[in-house]
């Protein structure tokens, strides 16, 4: 009996045997909750960059193998790079924006050169986090994830209406969309427990359903590559730009503030403690040198996901080997070509009703964290001139404001809320004085 209750408990702490039929459910609970988030990306990226189904497909097969891989490398560390923690990774949204405008404007071959030099910049960078990572205040790191959030919605709302194909907008496409939003929506209202964590497969099921009897789907893709087939490496040779790779370096230092808030609050809420430098500097390396090695099978970087942390501060479940084996199941998913071809001949309105609502819950989390860093004058001010800086200037409407500027300047900052707002909350992190507070008059 008090070994029974041991291998319990073993599932609340970092180290300790859990039986494998015990982890393998908790795994797959981790897994199922970012298992979309993961994908989405690299859809909307190499739509942008003009690939085919065929390709995409062969793309998202390579994504859910390196989340995995870099997911084993979090948990079990290899010399310095990985943090030791129950962190998941996977396919970042933070890139969305900008890698869409690389991809369009010079191609999906540069997207990979800029993804593997931007790797290796924020993989180093992290090994020497303990000398700089002071300046990302929580304050900053707030600021930049709600302006993630706002930069997204756009994004979310053109997939909604059915992405750059020829029927944008119609009936069928926002019908498929609703009717996706819908069920997210409803699982999310009256799932109860962990459950409530898979509403956006959920949604996405129904919403798959419901497109193949609106014959929006080609079933023929599903089983066109067989069933087992290992990643594809270099399916693109990357291409150097050094426009690009200057727009996606700073992205990867907006990345960099996402994974120190992720993993803070993760060690706060699940392990009851204050980081580590050691971890910081771990967690961003393997953040790095696993996006630099995940270019390699032609994806976007992999970022730890906020998802599964709000998961471990539900559940408690902390334990290393039990998100192991979540890891280890999505290495197989990568592994078996049907499962990425599912996921592309997803129509893109589907897709949209369920980012739409991770979209906002990322500027929702960008919320929360502004009231965790506490609403001082001086977090104020920097959140607030932030974010009228990062949203006002970076308007299409408003585009001329950086007409004087060099093209390389435009090329980074001009359409990029996240890289403005980012700068900015550094900056005046750095020069506003530490006490801002009005003081009360005496009587």
């Amino acid at each position: 009996m008090n070994e029974k209750n041991s291998s319990v408990n073993n599932i609340y702490r970092l180290e300790g045997r859990v039986p494998i039929v015990k982890a393998i459910p908790f795994g797959l609970q981790h897994i199922l909750a970012m298992f979309v988030a993961n994908l989405t990306p690299i859809t909307i990226i190499a739509a942008a960059g003009g690939l085919s189904q065929g390709e995409i497909a062969v793309l998202l097969q390579n994504a859910m193998f390196m989340a995995g891989i870099a997911t084993l490398i979090q948990l079990y560390p290899a010399w310095k790079v990985g943090s030791g923690l129950p962190i998941v990774m996977g396919v970042s949204f933070t890139f969305v924006t900008v890698l869409s405008a690389v991809a369009a404007n010079y191609g999906y071959p540069t997207v990979i050169g800029a993804v593997l030099a931007g790797g290796i910049f924020e993989g180093t960078l992290g090994l020497l986090a303990k000398y700089w990572r002071r300046i990302i205040a929580p304050i900053v790191a707030a600021s930049v994830v709600t302006a993630i959030g706002l930069s997204l919605f756009s994004v979310g709302a053109r997939s909604f209406g059915g992405g750059y194909a020829e029927d944008f907008g119609s009936a069928q496409n926002l019908l498929l969309g609703a009717i996706t939003l819908v069920v997210c929506l409803a699982w999310n209202c009256f799932a109860k427990g962990y459950l409530k964590q898979l509403s956006v497969l959920v949604g996405l099921i129904v919403g798959y359903i419901a497109a193949i009897f609106m014959g929006k789907v080609d079933l023929s893709v599903i089983f066109a590559n067989g069933f087992v087939s290992l990643p594809k490496i270099l399916p693109y040779a990357p291409e150097f730009n050094l426009n690009a790779i200057i727009s996606v370096c700073i992205i990867y230092l907006v990345s960099s503030a996402e994974t120190i808030g992720d993993t803070t609050a993760m060690v706060s809420t699940g392990l009851n403690r204050d980081i580590t430098d050691k971890e910081i500097s771990g967690s961003l390396g393997c953040d790095g040198y696993a996006s630099a090695i995940s270019s390699l099978l032609g994806c976007p970087p992999v970022t730890s996901f906020s998802q599964n942390v709000g998961l471990i501060a539900m559940t408690k479940v902390v334990n290393r080997f039990t998100i192991m084996t979540g890891a280890v199941c999505m290495i197989i998913a990568g592994l078996l070509p049907p499962v990425g071809n599912f996921f592309a001949s997803l129509p893109e309105a589907v897709l949209g009703g369920c980012t739409i609502m991770m979209f906002g819950t990322i500027f929702t989390s960008g919320i929360q964290m502004l009231s965790k860093a506490g609403f001082t004058q001086r977090n104020i001010t920097i959140a607030a001139l932030s974010l009228s800086i990062g949203v006002g200037f970076t308007q299409a409407s408003e585009i001329d404001l950086w007409k004087i500027f060099p093209e390389m300047v435009q090329s980074v900052f001009a359409a990029n809320v996240v890289a403005v707002v980012f700068v900015a909350a550094i900056i005046l992190n750095l020069v506003l004085p530490k006490n801002m507070e009005v003081e009360k008059i005496q009587k």
